[in-house]
């Protein structure tokens, strides 16, 4: 269970720093349903994204921060909720984004779960 909490979490910093990185790139109008978020907020979330990008790999070469990979997966999981619900909200009628958000915060939830409860800062 730890090889296969190591990969996922190494593809979701994968999957976390490109999506930072698009952010810095594409403003939040490139997808309709989050034009709600301020570009402040929008510019913001990319440095958080960063750092729980770099949470969830630093442990692997620094034990005592294994504390880190639960954090930062929660907290992917929780921007990943909240464009879900900022397109249900928003009225747009496309269910692909949504779904999309919604696997990569199981993901999240999967990681956190493994590593608070089944392999501890292993």
């Amino acid at each position: 269970m730890n090889i296969v909490l190591w990969v996922l979490g190494v593809l979701l910093a994968l999957h976390t720093a490109v999506g930072a990185a698009w952010k810095f790139t594409n403003s939040e109008q490139s997808v309709p349903s989050l034009n709600v978020i301020p570009h402040g907020v929008w510019m913001a979330m990319s440095g958080v994204e960063i750092l729980c990008a770099i949470g969830l790999v630093v442990p692997a070469f620094y034990k005592p921060l294994a504390f880190l990979v639960p954090l930062a997966a929660v907290l992917i999981a929780i921007e990943m909720l909240a464009f879900s619900v900022l397109h249900l909200v928003s009225g747009d009628s496309t269910m692909g984004p949504m779904v999309y958000w919604l696997v990569v915060a199981a993901i999240c939830a999967f990681i956190a779960y493994g590593r608070y409860a089944l392999t501890p800062f292993s």
